[in-house]
């Protein structure tokens, strides 16, 4: 599986400050920042998987909204957090 335990603990250790904070905003942004990658490559090489294609449009979505709730909360974690993540904003 592409992601299990130790990719998470990874994630949120570097992300949102210990392994155990899983609720912090930059933290869930960087997990949905990894499955977006994960489902982005299994897209391109299944063009024709249309449940894939809505999961990622949803995770996208869902991402956007906590990344304007970080921005509106605190601009520099955001601006760190988007430099960090490499993502186009």
């Amino acid at each position: 599986m592409y992601l299990n335990k130790e990719v998470k603990k990874k994630i949120f250790k570097k992300h949102g400050g210990s392994e155990t904070n899983t609720g912090s905003t930059e933290g869930q942004i960087a997990l949905f920042t990894y499955r977006i990658g994960h489902l982005t490559d299994h897209l391109k090489k299944n063009r024709k998987d249309f449940g894939t294609q809505r999961a990622l449009q949803l995770l996208v979505g869902k991402r956007r909204s906590l990344l304007d709730y970080l921005k509106s909360k605190d601009i520099e974690k955001y601006r760190e957090l988007i430099k960090e993540l490499k993502l186009r904003r």
